[in-house]
């Protein structure tokens, strides 16, 4: 979930928002042959600038005084390794705003000792990358998933993601079968998968000529020679050649029909702005062609940028309210028609707001994660439509803020919860969404061209509810477009 340092109506398409930006992650549950590292987030601050915390060895105080002894007498005082170690620490104890109950100066202080014992042999000289692993174990052990420790290439493939740029990927999502990551579930726009016209339901079989596996794949990706594919799509088999490159990976939401239902399809939320700029375009879109009802498909979407989430949620839910509670206190959100105001002050908005009152349903599966669960439950809270699938991956009541930690000799970064979630009226957001409508992908299905869970979502569409359009209690403001609305 992302949220701005600032307000104001986005421009289309929307710009970056750099400065500060909140998400939740955890760490990944399907691969993705375009990326090296995906992940799931909420994100609500992305810090690209450089971090404020400025820190010298010895002691740091923390916000509700007392201190956390760093270093005592070990000679890795003045280390670059003590120094990210201090980073670390002292974001954890001034800034976390999670769930967990763990002592976090008692655990600094253990991992003080055992990073005092890493680098006895090297002293002042000890490396940064001698405190990767123990600062990866104290973040585990801090006991929240959505926090965890970015060494500098997972940091850099993640801003990549977070903005919208480029890197070096087929561009396709897959999914295992007989063992092997082989299923296409989704293929990136302006990639080389889609210039190789690679499908959905597509299987992977050999890979020059030999029996395919995934390792191959990614070595071929890593590579970025020319490979070629032996493709079955349902019972014809084809032959693609293809090269990876480096493409955009701004992945945004896409419109597709099933006989009179539209589906919306949103792979992210994290696409560099304009998710939902896009999603209300598309239903804007499913107005004009009288779409009996319109499926949203969450699986495998592993957040992003709460303004985006949020706005993109509104399009289908009149109005909806949230309480966020950090160490900084509780601020108050309330979201109707593409905008969103914070403590009464409005603080970001889509270009041109449509609204949806049709029957409409969501279906997310395992890997629909943190900001898509927001979502989803939005949905469900409100009693807007059914939800259908799998149980969510269980990352969706609070947010963190990814804190980059600059070092000359490159750059890691720290990603922490910062915020956790409730209703105005008490109610806390779940861990996970449980769906309305149980269900699984069918992977073998698929392959024959049958989508067992866009299948039951359609289905869900029958008895589904209608909305009051928030037109008629928020009408726009002066000047401002009253957006599209089907009555």
């Amino acid at each position: 979930m992302l949220l701005p340092p600032s307000g104001g109506v986005r421009t289309h398409p929307a710009p970056i928002r750099q400065a500060h930006t909140v998400l939740n992650m955890t760490r990944p549950h399907t691969r993705l042959a375009a990326l090296t590292a995906p992940r799931f987030f909420v994100l609500v601050a992305l810090t690209l600038s450089a971090t404020s915390c400025t820190l010298a060895a010895g002691s740091v105080h923390s916000k509700s005084g007392g201190s956390l002894p760093y270093g005592t007498a070990a000679p890795s005082g003045s280390s670059a390794a003590q120094r990210l170690f201090e980073q670390v620490n002292t974001l954890v104890t001034r800034q976390y705003g999670g769930l967990s109950t763990v002592d976090r100066a008692q655990l600094a202080r253990d991992y003080q000792v055992k990073l005092d014992a890493a680098c006895l042999p090297t002293g002042a000289e000890c490396s940064r990358e001698v405190a990767y692993p123990l600062i990866e174990a104290e973040i585990d052990a801090l006991k929240d998933e959505h926090s965890f420790f970015e060494r500098p290439d997972e940091y850099k493939t993640f801003v990549a993601e977070a903005t919208g740029g480029s890197r070096l990927q087929f561009g396709v999502r897959l999914a295992q079968l007989d063992g092997q990551s082989r299923v296409v579930t989704a293929v990136i726009a302006g990639s080389a998968a889609a210039e190789a016209d690679l499908r959905r339901g597509d299987v992977l079989r050999t890979l020059n000529d030999q029996p395919y596996t995934y390792d191959a794949l990614k070595k071929a990706r890593e590579d970025g020679v020319a490979i070629r594919l032996g493709v079955q799509r349902g019972a014809a088999q084809l032959s693609v050649t293809i090269t990876s490159r480096d493409s955009s990976t701004r992945d945004l939401p896409r419109l597709s029909r099933v006989g009179k239902v539209d589906v919306i399809a949103i792979p992210t939320f994290l696409a560099g702005g304009g998710v939902a700029d896009r999603v209300h375009e598309l239903v804007a879109q499913a107005i004009r062609d009288k779409a009996s009802g319109i499926v949203v498909d969450l699986r495998g979407n592993g957040g992003g940028n709460l303004f985006e989430c949020d706005e993109a949620a509104s399009a289908f839910v009149p109005n909806f309210a949230r309480l966020s509670r950090s160490e900084e206190g509780d601020s108050r959100t309330m979201v109707s028609m593409g905008s969103r105001l914070e403590d009464g002050q409005r603080s970001d908005s889509v270009a041109v707001p449509a609204f949806w009152t049709g029957p409409m349903s969501v279906v997310v599966d395992k890997n629909s994660a943190s900001c898509s669960e927001f979502f989803a439950f939005e949905i469900q809270y409100a009693r807007r439509g059914k939800i259908v699938g799998e149980a969510t991956a269980g990352v969706g009541n609070t947010a963190t803020q990814v804190f980059p930690l600059r070092d000359p000799q490159g750059d890691a970064a720290l990603q922490l919860t910062v915020i956790n979630y409730i209703k105005p009226d008490g109610t806390p957001y779940p861990t996970s969404v449980k769906p309305d409508v149980p269900g699984q992908d069918d992977i073998q299905k698929l392959t024959q061209g049958e989508d067992v869970l866009l299948t039951a979502a359609i289905g869900a569409l029958l008895d589904a509810p209608r909305a009051v359009s928030p037109g008629a209690n928020q009408p726009p403001q002066p000047g401002e477009s009253g957006g599209v609305q089907n009555r």
